[in-house]
């Protein structure tokens, strides 16, 4: 009797997160194969690489090694090489998450074949049309189980019709894999030292969204911002090549010696700042929710998020970029903050649910 062939397509660093606990959730399924087809669209080496070392998740099985370019080209790019790839394996279930090119070219190729397609992260909305809620939208209108993460994404998906056994609502993969790193972190990162810095007294700066990186006001008003901060605690800043070209454009040298920009960290060490920041700046909604995981607050450098819950519990703070000095004060005045005792994202076992459904797909009927 052949295995159930599950492919998960992921192609950007949280992605790889959610895959890792649900690849560790599937290993209890004899009969199932798991296969990681990563896109190659975050193809720095400390971008990707290095994360399923630290995770401990096996090899891609398949890599596509497209990255770089426009939307429309990149994501055309990885539909094309998915649906042939999908022809020549024939998986019986594809998994998408979250909401990145990787997400919709994935989806779109599974779909268009007619194979079971699941998503992970469904039925968060912004309700701004940037390009990763297109891709979200439209994902979700054409998959067949939505695994949501939140009551409010769950009543998201019911608003579009989306209801009934099409919809589960396991929790968030991120926060197992939070439950799972913290004491792996702790034991075996040495970031605090590498970086000179002490728990509670600097601040950790993620920025990776196209409408921060590519719009040359904002990023300008972000890095001012940032180096302004770091007159009064530290900033470590790891910058994705990509955005350390537009930084570099904008001719910016930091004035203040503790202002780290630093090179793409790895997963551990990611969660060993997250842990000892006193205040976590980031446009990530991965992020948002790690540091809601670890009880440190967060500013979140976007007219709106999806996780709403976390502002409406006073964890995280919305902040635009309008001018450095207002955005550096409003930073430094969430150090060591704290929100309501709120629990809004599971109970650590959202993978084992969702592996559970995967592995039951093939058999289940979906009206298409």
């Amino acid at each position: 009797m052949s295995k159930t062939r599950i492919f998960s397509v992921v192609g950007a660093r949280p992605q790889f997160v959610k895959a890792a606990i649900v690849s560790q959730a599937l290993e209890k399924y004899p009969d199932v194969e798991h296969c990681i087809v990563h896109t190659g669209q975050h193809y720095d080496q400390n971008m990707s690489d290095v994360f399923f070392q630290e995770l401990g998740m096996p090899a891609p099985a398949f890599n596509l090694h497209i990255g770089g370019g426009g939307h429309g080209a990149m994501t055309g790019r990885q539909l094309e090489a998915l649906e042939k790839l999908y022809l020549e394996e024939k998986p019986d279930v594809v998994v998408v998450y979250g909401d990145t090119n990787s997400t919709l070219a994935g989806a779109l190729a599974a779909a268009k074949i007619h194979i079971p397609l699941a998503h992970v992260e469904a039925g968060l909305r912004s309700f701004n049309r940037m390009p990763e809620e297109i891709n979200r939208v439209l994902t979700d209108h054409i998959t067949d189980v939505h695994f949501s993460v939140t009551d409010v994404s769950t009543a998201n998906l019911a608003r579009e019709g989306i209801t009934g056994d099409r919809v589960e609502q396991p929790g968030d993969v991120m926060y197992d894999c939070a439950l799972q790193m913290a004491k792996v972190a702790e034991q075996k990162s040495k970031a605090l030292e590498t970086f000179g810095v002490e728990p509670g007294k600097f601040v950790l700066c993620t920025v990776h969204r196209a409408a921060n990186t590519d719009d040359p006001k904002r990023l300008r008003v972000l890095m001012e911002g940032l180096d302004l901060l770091a007159e009064k605690l530290p900033v470590i800043l790891p910058l994705h090549p990509r955005t350390r070209q537009h930084v570099d454009a904008l001719g910016f040298k930091p004035k203040s010696a503790n202002f780290k920009i630093v090179e793409p960290i790895g997963y551990i060490d990611i969660v060993r700042l997250e842990r000892a920041a006193g205040v976590i700046v980031t446009d990530s909604g991965g992020v948002q929710r790690e540091a809601f995981f670890h009880k440190v607050p967060c500013v979140t450098f976007r007219d709106e998020t999806e996780w709403t819950e976390l502002v409406d519990s006073g964890w995280n703070t919305l902040a635009p970029l309008e001018d450095p000095k207002a955005f550096a004060e409003l930073c430094a005045s969430r150090v060591g903050t704290r929100g309501d005792a709120r629990e809004h994202y599971g109970n650590g076992d959202a993978g084992e649910k969702i592996a559970a459904t995967l592995v039951k797909m093939p058999q289940m009927t979906f009206k298409r």
